[in-house]
């Protein structure tokens, strides 16, 4: 008898899994579409944020930067405030950014329903980080007086994350709150 229950479960599990890759690579509902925005503006964010690490990790000594006035992405990258947390700002951004990545592919189609809290914690945890680089965006020209083309790319990155994972939250928030 249990080797048929284990037998039961197994094959239970292994339909759950091959539904999850079927809804995660085929499936075109608009929640899906907008957990794709989400890994693909955090890879563009991880890109930008990858050259701020480089640089401030010492990996390489100059970033290049538009040929703007007022542009100056070393400047601003070697700043004190760029260090003040102990660890270079840049691997911070980099690393909250990947971890945008397993949460947007984590659960089914349907996870606002079946899943609500995994929306909630990515809204809350894109919605820090967006406010962190809104503070950051604004030290640039106030302090440094220079602007970083990198970081706006990481800073808007984060918005956009931020402002497509609210959707996903007010449906969970009301899936967890309102039912019937």
């Amino acid at each position: 008898m249990n080797k048929n229950l284990a037998r039961q479960n197994e094959i239970e599990k292994r339909l759950e899994t091959q539904k999850l890759r079927r809804e995660l690579q085929e499936s075109d509902s608009s929640e899906m579409n907008l957990r794709r925005a989400i890994i693909g503006l955090s890879l563009l964010g991880m890109g930008a944020m990858t050259a701020v690490t480089l640089l401030q990790t010492g990996i390489v000594n100059h970033l290049p930067d538009p040929p703007i006035k007022d542009f100056d992405s070393d400047k601003v990258n070697s700043s004190d405030t760029a260090y003040a947390l102990g660890v270079p700002d840049g691997t911070l951004s980099l690393a909250g950014l990947a971890a945008n990545i397993p949460l947007a592919a984590f659960g089914g189609e349907n996870r606002a329903e079946e899943m609500p809290l995994v929306p909630l914690v990515a809204a809350a945890k894109s919605s820090i980080e967006a406010a962190a680089a809104a503070w950051y965006f604004y030290q640039m020209p106030a302090k440094e007086g220079k602007w970083c083309g990198y970081c706006i790319v990481g800073a808007m990155a984060n918005v956009g994350i931020a402002a497509l994972t609210l959707i996903e939250a007010k449906k969970a928030w009301e899936n967890l709150f309102n039912k019937d």
